[in-house]
């Protein structure tokens, strides 16, 4: 099958994008509570009302697309990502926030739904594990970029002197001087319009799946909600994303609080770099899988996880900035591990049972929260100890998962 090209780089332009938006929310957090002048608890409101969407929308996204097609779902998404972000730039409140975050946390949970199949059918079955690897590279290298792009629009939006130019000139008039952040919006409004139309414009291949690829009916979710394991890798996929995200949102508020670390710079780096090593670790946990079973290089990457979180809990500052991002290292394999060993210990219904795993991402949601609520009751670090326990979830999964196809690994 000829691979189409535009439809593969379209789809990595997409994957970019999610990630842009999706992986920014942890360096706001510091400004979040300085600039709306709320709790621990009220912070993590708004990563949760981004995550909860895909609890909500996962599976009947898998409906809609089946209805309307990649090309109509993905349209829908993106306009929807295009009101939420332009709301919020508009009116930058607390309250608009909440509700902004949640419409554009549906947009991307829809669109992770629909741009699967497609890459399969662009990019050619036979290459769909290369693609799919090559799309999480790129998820990883906007969530390296994205604090970058945040510390240098606040830093030249809070510049005194003339107005700057070009388009951190056009945002100085648009964003409001105390709330140089709410920049970031704006360009989330127009990158997800662009593309909305972009893809409106654009002729896209037929989509054929599969039994097996297929949203499913009714009866198929039925069946697999019967089985104690599909519920026991929906909690494991909570966890695992409770872990990144949990991790990803307060590191940058824990370097302040505890040692004093700009938000701003300092911060923001630490987040970007968090990333950036997922992405690295992400290249090693790909040649270590070829030649090591999943389960125990998800184990060795859990126990580099929990010793980083240590360093970074209770560490001095230096040891706390490198240790915080380091965990993204080693967080890095235990996503594609986890889904596959989830995917590869259930022998039918493979379609339905991803729609079931993609709504555990609410786990985003979940985590971030509690640790912020706890947070406010007995103190950040405290709150973060809640790390200890999902992680242990994910060390858990490489003892006691028994797949019935095991990863293939070079004689």
């Amino acid at each position: 099958m000829k691979t189409n090209r535009l439809i593969v780089g379209l789809i990595f332009a997409i994957f970019f994008v999610l990630s842009f938006l999706t992986n920014i929310l942890g360096p706001l957090v510091p400004d979040i509570i300085s600039d709306f002048k709320v709790s621990l608890a009220m912070a993590a409101v708004l990563p949760f009302a981004f995550f909860i969407a895909y609890g909500a929308v996962a599976i009947p996204a898998g409906f809609l697309v089946e209805r309307w097609g990649e090309k109509r779902l993905m349209v829908v998404s993106f306009l929807a990502a295009t009101a939420g972000g332009l709301s919020f730039a508009l009116h930058p409140t607390y309250e608009v926030a909440v509700i902004s975050l949640f419409v554009m946390g549906s947009g991307m949970a829809a669109l992770q739904v629909a741009i699967n199949p497609l890459l399969r059918v662009a990019g050619g079955a036979e290459h769909f594990a290369f693609f799919s690897t090559f799309a999480q590279l790129v998820f990883g290298a906007a969530s390296f970029l994205s604090p970058l792009v945040y510390s240098y629009l606040v830093n030249g939006l809070s510049a005194h002197g003339a107005a700057p130019g070009g388009i951190v000139g056009l945002l100085w008039r648009l964003t409001p001087p105390a709330l140089p952040w709410i920049s970031i919006y704006w360009l989330f409004a127009l990158g997800t319009a662009v593309m909305a139309l972009f893809i409106a414009l654009l002729k896209l291949p037929k989509v054929e799946r599969t039994a097996e690829e297929s949203a499913g009916t009714l009866a198929m979710y039925g069946t697999l909600m019967r089985n104690p394991l599909v519920w026991t890798y929906f909690l494991c996929i909570v966890a695992y994303v409770g872990c990144e995200q949990g991790t990803a949102d307060w590191m940058s508020q824990f370097l302040y609080r505890y040692h004093g670390y700009d938000p701003h710079q300092t911060g923001a780096s630490a987040v970007s770099n968090y990333w950036g090593l997922m992405t690295v670790g992400c290249l090693l946990g790909m040649l270590l899988l070829k030649f090591f079973d999943s389960r125990r290089v998800l184990i060795g990457f859990a126990l580099g996880a929990l010793l980083m979180l240590t360093l970074g809990l209770f560490g001095p500052a230096r040891v706390a900035l490198f240790a915080f991002p380091a965990i993204g290292f080693f967080a890095s394999v235990m996503w594609p591990t986890v889904v596959s060993l989830a995917l590869n210990s259930v022998p039918s219904h493979h379609g339905p049972f991803a729609g079931i795993l993609c709504s555990g991402i609410m786990g985003g949601a979940l985590v971030p929260l509690l640790i912020g609520k706890l947070g406010d009751l007995f103190g950040l670090r405290t709150g973060m100890l809640v790390l200890y326990v999902t992680f242990g979830v994910v060390l858990s999964i490489g003892f006691w998962a028994r797949p019935l196809i095991n990863n293939a690994l070079v004689k």
